[in-house]
């Protein structure tokens, strides 16, 4: 019982609590009659996937949100979207401020935690430029989604697809409501319409960048060398992952034979879109059980890699990419320390981006595995579906729906894990203290 012991309660412990406490609400919640279509509610591994998959913004589903969900239910899944996209710590920090509660050190402390901030001073005006900001966004977003879905399904139900689906892009969560004109179909219906398209791609952006990276937008705007250095690592490395693969699906995917009926405005707009919802977000504009295993390939790895730390996105984020890439080219220079913009990396940021780097790696791996033995499914699919899972993501190649048991409870907790975060989940449950002693040093030849 030593990590409940109140001296014990660290930031990363409180935070894996809370997401957990929220899955298991969502979970009941979802269990209710009222939640589902169908009389009798949602059996209660069906409900602790759905509150996981939605508390953790992935979009992995073992049902058609649109058709088995209530609208009771889908404004459940719609409240953890929120909540798990902005952060549990964030939105309870959000509620002391509202209520005009003086928030603590601790408080403080957690939230610096929470949203990856650099220090604990100006936390809370931090968080109500957070809140503010992102509903801002969301807003917008909705209004302008609003202009296509209110003269489609009709004011009020094009108002709550509006918002539904503002929430779910800025929160990168990938839960749609499209079910009703085909089961699972997400925006294959508006692979040609560039209000939905971009409109969503934008929501997808803003909400993966990161919280810090808004306030230097905010302060600084156009002035990019203002920018903190993690900032503009942030900001690079997402113009290279969005570059990159937009090329690879615009000029190699999409000329493949199987999508010989797409125009060249639509190749385009499918490229555009496929290389940003994989960063996390779940929408797809096209089937990607038919994409090519070159392009499954590039899609699982931008599903590792995610969005940015203190954002709505999950992954090992880009600035651990960027950290591996700038130690990589450090070697290659035979430099003795590696950086950028005029500024060097610690060594401990070194250690954190390949440990977690390994982990995540591993996990992705031996959950793709285990889901390829039990359910006999192609290893390409399964691999595809455990890096949607611990990138929290939400695309699928084979159908979710079709997993058994043990693959789903899997899935479970690639999700709990990618959303929660790999250093925040180490921190929560190492038990031990820093070394003051240190062994005797010993060359180890690599390579």
């Amino acid at each position: 019982m030593k990590f409940w012991k109140a001296e014990r309660i660290t930031p990363a412990r409180i935070i894996i609590l809370g997401f957990l406490v929220m899955i298991l609400t969502g979970t009941l919640l979802l269990m209710l009659p009222i939640s589902t279509r169908e009389n009798g509610g949602a059996s209660f591994f069906d409900a602790l996937f759905t509150a996981t998959s939605a508390t953790c913004v992935t979009g992995l589903v073992v049902h058609d949100t649109a058709t088995y969900w209530s609208p009771f239910g889908q404004a459940v899944l719609l409240a953890l979207i929120q909540v798990g996209g902005m952060g549990v710590v964030t939105m309870a920090v959000a509620i002391f401020m509202f209520s005009g509660r003086k928030i603590s050190l601790k408080q403080r402390w957690v939230m610096q935690e929470s949203i990856s901030a650099p220090q604990v001073g100006g936390i809370v005006r931090m968080t109500g430029f957070i809140l503010k900001t992102a509903l801002a966004m969301e807003a917008a977003g909705a209004a302008l989604l609003a202009l296509r879905f209110c003269p489609q399904f009709g004011l009020g139900k094009g108002l709550w697809y509006a918002v539904f689906h503002g929430v779910s892009a800025f929160c990168n969560a990938g839960f749609d409501l499209m079910g009703e004109s085909g089961p699972y179909s997400s925006l294959t219906g508006y692979l040609a319409d560039p209000l939905v398209i971009f409109t969503v791609s934008l929501l997808i952006l803003l909400g993966g960048l990161g919280f810090l990276t808004w306030r230097d937008a905010a302060d600084h705007r156009y002035h990019f060398r203002r920018y903190r250095f993690q900032s503009k690592l942030i900001l690079t490395t997402t113009a290279v992952l969005l570059a990159g693969p937009f090329l690879f699906f615009f000029l190699y995917e999409f000329r493949q034979p199987q999508w010989a009926d797409l125009s060249a405005v639509q190749r385009f707009m499918a490229a555009a879109f496929q290389s940003v919802t994989p960063r996390t977000a779940g929408f797809n504009s096209v089937d990607y059980g038919a994409m090519s295993q070159p392009g499954q390939l590039l899609t699982i790895l931008l599903m590792l890699v995610g969005g940015s730390p203190g954002s709505t996105a999950g992954g090992f984020k880009t600035t651990t990419v960027a950290v591996l890439f700038l130690c990589v080219r450090a070697v290659f220079l035979r430099r003795g320390t590696a950086g950028c913009y005029g500024r060097r990396l610690p060594e401990e940021t070194l250690r954190n981006a390949s440990a977690i780097f390994l982990l995540y790696l591993m996990l992705f791996l031996t959950g793709g595995m285990v889901i390829c033995c039990v359910d006999g499914i192609p290893l390409m699919g399964a691999l595809f579906e455990s890096a949607s899972a611990i990138g929290t993501v939400g695309l699928s190649a084979v159908g979710t729906a079709n997993l058994s048991a043990l693959p789903r409870m899997i899935l479970i907790f690639l999700m709990y894990f990618g959303r929660v975060g790999g250093l925040t989940m180490i921190y929560a449950l190492s038990a031990g203290s820093a070394m003051a002693s240190q062994y005797p040093q010993e060359q180890v030849t690599v390579g």
